[in-house]
């Protein structure tokens, strides 16, 4: 199968500002690892699921993806070209070709707008050369398309006079109104009515199997992800600790900040309103650890080894942990899992 995406080894520090430890230490300054040697690769035409928890880079990376910022080191390949030090027209043809739908659907359309005039700016500049009757056609097509119907009607209507819902569904035209081949979704639902989350879900994942379009969905929610995806990363202090086909990983998880993340999940039966949830976490409260195995001060399975760093390594079929649960001692006998 063909990756559109690759991503190779990136790295993004940011330098935090003064605390009280730097006080002692005027001489050092202290970096923030918001993305530690981040690999991954995304095949084309299906959805990638990358979650994890607030401040865990996912947001960081898709920036990265998307040229919004610079890595600091590791390269971008898409289609086959490394796009991570691009500029002027190289770039601007990359940005035709791969879209962003925002978080917050009442922060990313400009209020000031009609959707018509929201949805035909990006037409602006990347089809200079179409007619207005070619314009409005492409408009027109695409508000069907997410299902914002009459779209004449929606058409002249401003952000303001739009549900949340209606909102997000003109965010996702405006995106996909030049054609990308790439989609990154960043938490699209997260701040919509639990009601209507399904129809968007359903309809990125319509417009995907329809327009053959890669999405790579970020979330932190692992319920949407078995909605929407195909395979799945799972992030934790800017490292990948888990990947794999997404039924596989959410059906036998092996790191433990994923087994952590499932046991969370609340499942709406009778039987559970008595039911005390375990959740398979220790310390709650502590910052990650430094080196070796950033999970190792909340893991409840962390032994000496740990403080070594972990490779992301293939344990299963389609199913990769970076984990030392499973490895394998000199005799070939796996050792202790979770």
């Amino acid at each position: 199968m063909k990756n559109i995406l690759e991503i190779h080894d990136v790295r993004k520090y940011f330098p935090v500002k003064s605390t009280i430890s730097s006080l002692f230490n005027p001489g050092k300054r202290i970096y923030k690892k918001a993305l530690d040697g981040v690999s991954l690769h995304i095949p084309e035409g299906r959805v990638s699921v990358l979650v994890g928890e607030s401040g865990s880079g996912k947001t960081t990376l898709a920036r990265i993806i998307l040229r919004a910022i610079d890595p600091d080191t590791g390269s971008i390949i898409f289609n086959g070209s490394n796009i991570t030090r691009k500029t002027g027209k190289e770039l601007l043809s990359f940005r035709k070709q791969a879209q962003m739908i925002h978080q917050d659907p009442y922060s990313s359309l400009n209020p000031l707008m009609k959707v018509f005039d929201i949805i035909k700016e990006p037409i602006d500049i990347f089809y200079k050369y179409y007619s207005k009757e070619e314009r409005i056609k492409k408009i027109l097509t695409v508000l069907n398309d997410v299902n914002l119907k009459p779209a004449g009607e929606f058409a002249e209507k401003y952000p303001h006079m739009l549900s949340g819902g209606e909102r997000q569904r003109v965010a996702i035209a405006r995106a996909l109104v030049i054609e990308p081949k790439l989609i990154i979704a960043d938490e699209p639902v997260s701040m919509l009515d639990v009601s209507i989350r399904a129809q968007i879900l359903q309809i990125v994942r319509q417009l995907s199997i329809n327009r053959k379009i890669t999405v790579f969905y970020i979330t932190h929610d692992l319920a949407t992800s078995r909605y929407i995806g195909d395979e799945i990363s799972v992030m934790y202090a800017g490292k990948i600790v888990e990947s794999g086909q997404i039924d596989r990983v959410l059906s036998n998880p092996l790191h433990p900040y994923t087994q952590a993340l499932l046991d969370a999940i609340s499942e709406p039966r009778f039987d559970n309103i008595d039911k005390q949830k375990v959740i398979r976490i220790k310390n709650f409260d502590s910052a990650p650890a430094e080196s070796g195995c950033r999970f190792f001060n909340r893991c409840p399975y962390s032994m000496e080894i740990c403080k070594k760093e972990p490779i992301l390594e293939t344990k299963e079929q389609n199913h990769k942990v970076s984990c030392f649960l499973y490895d394998k001692n000199e005799n070939g006998v796996q050792l202790s899992n979770c």
